[in-house]
């Protein structure tokens, strides 16, 4: 059985009780509907810790005025129970009070500079402080000795190694590689909003970024490959916000050398969705 917990005093108390045994300690901070992707990430923390916690908390500091935070699904029983087969010990499910205690409008929130600027956070602006803002606190509240989090969201992970990193947090980044079904759409919890037109459409988005990879690495420009990846997704009935190809650390690149990812974000009716691939040396 898992351990649910919705205080933080039991929290710090069950995590503290680990430590004091010597039990290396892991996170996997979630939104709960959790999928296939998200038990990938318990099971690698359970490889790098002894004792996993799942946080399962929908953030409203990431979400926009106008995104679905209202609608976002939550699901605690099926997550206790799919978190429980995966090898979680414990799952940390705290009320908007309690990871805000002085209020949403009066919360402190951090801000990552730089890598925030660009793509997702051009686009949505605010998601990653809210991104930074909660994660920050689950860091402080579990104390992990680990934490994991989903290639799925490249940029996201770059942000939080940032801030990892800026703050001197004591713990280690685990990143999940990104799980697929079967026609290679890659997991998500949104994917559940698509129709079964919509959903017949969706694998074009991997399709695109493995045509950008293979392009790119027979030597093709940056910029014909963008264009006709953009293309090939707007006569798919995507309306696109972004397909582009850049660093590991998502500047445009100067050369043709090195390791390289193809980030996508695009809709589908009223669904968002995003992807990448890296490749390239290192890739």
């Amino acid at each position: 059985m898992i351990d649910i917990v919705n205080d933080l005093a039991t929290l710090r108390d069950r995590v503290g009780n680990w430590k004091r045994e010597g039990l290396r300690v892991g996170l996997v901070p979630t939104m709960g509907n959790l999928h296939a992707g998200h038990h990938s990430l318990v099971r690698l923390a359970r490889a790098h810790a002894d004792r996993v916690v799942a946080s399962v908390f929908v953030n409203p500091t990431q979400f926009g005025p106008n995104e679905d935070f209202a609608r976002y699904p939550r699901t605690p029983d099926a997550d206790a129970e799919g978190l429980a087969a995966a090898g979680c010990d414990l799952m940390w499910a705290p009320s908007v009070d309690t990871m805000y205690p002085l209020g949403v409008d009066n919360a402190v929130r951090m801000s990552v500079p730089g890598v925030t600027e660009v793509l997702e956070g051009k686009r949505r602006p605010g998601h990653f402080d809210g991104v930074a803002t909660v994660v920050s606190r689950l860091f402080l509240q579990v104390q992990p000795d680990v934490a994991a989090f989903g290639l799925k969201d490249y940029q996201q992970l770059a942000v939080i190694r940032h801030l990892v990193r800026d703050l001197a947090f004591p713990l280690e980044l685990l990143p999940g590689t990104i799980v697929r079904d079967a026609d290679g759409l890659a997991l998500s919890s949104r994917n559940q909003y698509l129709s079964p037109a919509q959903r017949a459409a969706a694998p074009l988005i991997h399709a695109t970024l493995q045509r950008m990879r293979e392009r790119s690495l027979a030597g093709e420009p940056r910029d014909a490959i963008e264009a006709a990846a953009h293309q090939a997704l707007t006569a798919g009935g995507f309306e696109v916000d972004y397909v582009v190809i850049r660093t590991p650390a998502l500047a445009v690149p100067t050369d043709g050398h090195g390791p390289r990812v193809a980030l996508v974000a695009a809709r589908l009716g009223t669904t968002r969705l995003i992807d990448n691939l890296q490749f390239g040396s290192g890739g």
